[in-house]
């Protein structure tokens, strides 16, 4: 435990420096909150140093189980100490707010507490996306690519943080060089995103904050209307292929931009089924806005119907238009979408697009071997045959990420919320998406909820970032058994 602990310390310290961004801003800015994050930054790094230096005769090579363990509480003590800079900026604002917001930023779900975010100090705005970007890729990798943490064991956090159920794929030989790898390809990407937005009439600071969301799939805007402040077409049309982008496999963009071909993505059967899917969607939509009369002309429908189908099933939030004041069937199916689109690897939620595929083939499989019980057929993704004991895991992992579901949405009704409110906010926040239906809907912010709501919200947005298995198996008896 002291051996983890040692190592949030050195983690802690790395993340007073992610305060000089902001800092930076403020300064250029002139908006005076420059001081606030002086402050959260000496604190941070002063405790992180601190506690370092207390436990740094316990350090030794984590074990697999340390990495679960450094990975939760991670999330959750960088969380925390992204609070400080808007507790003392925003005064009114409550712990559990904060905490709320800064959980929000850091995986990537963009729920919202915050309103007035039009005049909002723009360090503070910034700070928000920043967490946003930090997030996209994890803090445990971002740790990875710039300490290799002094011998501790990277692997088992890469394992513990790396989305999806196939995580033992290595771009380069050592983890530490292929975080750097994961960064520099997201860093790329992420400057092509913002000089597109600012070719499409957005002011830098714009371009940057609405980059930094977009990249990560978050959701964070620095207007209150989101995307339809600007009400541009090429602005939307810019955001929905880098969402694209950020919603497949980084490892993919990585192999496709040092060979400069396209082969990675047309062998990767993600990618083919998250294009598919989105186009699909985006026509169906349009012809649903068609019929119902609610725009002129089915370019229209199709520009509104393409933006949110693409934003919402990627777990971004970014809005254009209020989807709810749409046929009802819209808003549940962009929900659905929202769990099962972004493909492992990416910086998206939900179930991913290879657990989707694989439960498809499951369920073929088990329908075969009912007709030919003595056939032998294993079962194969994109020509790679996959192991039973995956498809045992993904079929766990399915359980749990429902009854998880279930579980949260019945304290959220037992608290009071109604279905459609309680139901959404969960599919919202475990699925890292952000607005939900309701009360949580694309106009609205979480601020309405109470405390206790606030806080089942923000446990789900830890459980979905962390695919649920990272956390629930500390409650287990036999992770802390010797």
């Amino acid at each position: 435990m002291l051996a983890v602990v040692h190592v949030l310390g050195q983690l802690l310290t790395i993340f007073g420096l992610t305060y000089l961004l902001p800092i930076a801003t403020s300064l250029i800015f002139r908006d005076g909150t420059w001081w606030d994050f002086v402050v959260a930054a000496l604190i941070n790094s002063g405790a992180g140093i601190v506690i370092w230096a207390m436990t740094r005769r316990y350090k030794r090579e984590l074990r697999s189980r340390d990495g679960f363990l450094l990975v939760t509480l991670a999330w959750v003590l960088m969380s925390a100490a992204a609070t400080i800079p808007l507790l003392i900026a925003l005064p009114d604002l409550t712990f559990t707010d904060a905490f709320f917001e800064t959980t929000s930023g850091l995986t990537t779900t963009g729920s919202t507490v915050l309103t007035g975010l039009d005049t909002l100090p723009p360090a503070i705005n910034l700070w928000r996306h920043a967490l946003h970007w930090y997030g996209g890729m994890g803090i445990i990798v971002l740790a990875l690519a710039i300490l290799p943490l002094l011998g501790v064991g990277g692997m088992q956090l890469y394992k513990a943080e790396a989305p999806g159920p196939v995580k033992d794929t290595k771009l380069t030989p050592r983890i530490t060089e292929t975080a750097k790898a994961l960064w520099l390809t997201y860093t790329g990407i992420t400057i092509a995103c913002i000089v597109a937005l600012k070719l499409c009439g957005m002011s830098w600071f714009e371009a940057v904050c609405h980059a930094f969301s977009a990249m990560s799939l978050g959701g964070f805007s620095t207007y209150d209307n989101s995307i339809a402040h600007f009400g541009s077409a090429a602005v939307e049309l810019v955001l929905v292929v880098f969402m694209l982008l950020a919603a497949m496999n980084f490892a993919r963009h990585f192999i496709a931009i040092r060979r400069l071909t396209l082969a990675p993505y047309r062998s990767d059967p993600e990618v083919k089924a998250l294009l598919f899917v989105m186009a699909l969607s985006a026509v169906l939509v349009a012809i649903v806005l068609l019929l119902d009369g609610r725009y002129d002309g089915p370019w229209e429908s199709l520009r509104h119907a393409l933006f949110a189908v693409v934003s919402i099933g990627c777990t971004t939030g970014f809005v254009s238009e209020d989807y709810e004041r749409w046929p009802a069937i819209v808003g549940y199916w962009l929900l659905f979408l929202s769990g099962i689109c972004c493909n492992t690897g990416s910086t998206g939620g939900g179930i991913k697009m290879f657990r989707t595929l694989l439960l498809g083939r499951q369920a073929i499989r088990e329908m075969h071997l009912m007709v030919h019980p003595q056939a032998v057929e294993p079962m194969r993704i994109g020509g790679q045959v996959i192991p039973n004991r995956i498809a045992y895991a993904v079929l766990a992992f399915i359980f749990l990420y429902f009854m998880t579901m279930a579980v949260l949405t019945f304290a959220l009704l037992l608290s009071g919320l109604d279905f459609v409110s309680s139901l959404s906010a969960i599919i919202a926040s475990i699925n890292n998406m952000g607005p939900g239906l309701g009360r949580v809907g694309p106009t609205t912010t979480y601020q309405s909820l109470t405390d206790f709501q606030t806080w089942m919200c923000t446990f789900a947005m830890i459980l979905g970032r962390l695919e649920i298995f990272s956390v629930l198996v500390l409650f287990t008896p036999t992770f802390w058994r010797k």
